[in-house]
């Protein structure tokens, strides 16, 4: 199994704090996010861990890790940044977005997924939205799903209340017939939607990769989701950063033992 952490973005949102480094590279505890990250991971069993540069490249560096370079970051987005990293895509694999903590235990389960395609999704998630007025909960991605956790809608949607639903982290797992199945999809949108609109991306270099799982489920693909209550965290904006400042005060464990609680 490898792991593909996606850290090429400019993370304005969390300024002055990204001005000198990448969002990745600020510091909880001693350790910058990516250090917690790659700690999860390895504790999970994973040792094979790239990560996409862009935004101040250089500040990244730590060894013992594959780096790709994507130096469009500016004018892309998460989709368009994972494939950089395509080369470690040919197998089984998970991606991860940069700007989020998550316990050893998630990638566990995780990687526990049988389905070709999944995704982490947290079921107790709109406790996460209170009193965080710079990221609100209409800018959640997301999902909802059916009796047999596939994937129906996904993205920056409000699900209604009696919809069974939750929040993409941002992390996802593909098995090597499912890498194939991601990769061969991406392919074929990227010859169709090239400088078009794609889902609610204004041109497909902008999407996420919510928006290719809309488009997969939409087909008929199934995108199965791995349930969580908790035990992770985003850090977009300053007022997170200062929450999970507070919070990391306290030793990990027990920061992820409150946040399941």
């Amino acid at each position: 199994m490898k792991a593909i952490i996606i850290a090429a973005g400019m993370g304005s949102r969390l300024d002055p704090l990204t001005n000198d480094a990448p969002k990745c590279m600020l510091e909880l505890n001693g350790k910058t996010l990516l250090q917690h990250q790659i700690e999860a991971l390895r504790g999970a069993g994973i040792n094979r861990i790239s990560v996409i540069k862009g935004y101040k490249k250089e500040m990244i560096d730590y060894p013992d890790l594959v780096y790709y370079f994507n130096d469009d970051y500016q004018d892309n987005n998460i989709l368009h940044s994972l494939f950089y990293a395509k080369e470690e895509m040919n197998d089984e694999f998970i991606a991860a977005y940069s700007d989020i903590l998550y316990s050893r235990e998630i990638v566990e389960r995780l990687l526990d997924s049988k389905e070709d395609i999944s995704i982490v999704v947290d079921i107790d998630w709109r406790g996460y939205y209170e009193g965080r007025t710079d990221h609100p909960i209409e800018e959640a991605e997301n999902v909802i799903f059916d009796a047999d956790n596939n994937v129906v809608k996904i993205g920056k949607i409000l699900p209604d209340k009696d919809a069974v639903h939750g929040e993409f982290i941002g992390m996802m797992k593909c098995s090597k017939k499912g890498a194939l199945i991601f990769r061969k999809y991406f392919n074929q949108l990227k010859k169709r939607y090239a400088g078009k609109p794609f889902q609610r991306a204004s041109v497909f270099k902008r999407a996420y990769l919510t928006d290719i799982f809309q488009d997969m489920a939409d087909s008929g693909i199934k995108i199965g989701c791995v349930i969580i209550e908790r035990g992770w965290i985003e850090i977009d904006t300053i007022q997170d950063f200062k929450r999970a400042e507070k919070e990391f005060s306290k030793k990990e464990e027990v920061f992820f033992k409150n946040e399941k609680q």
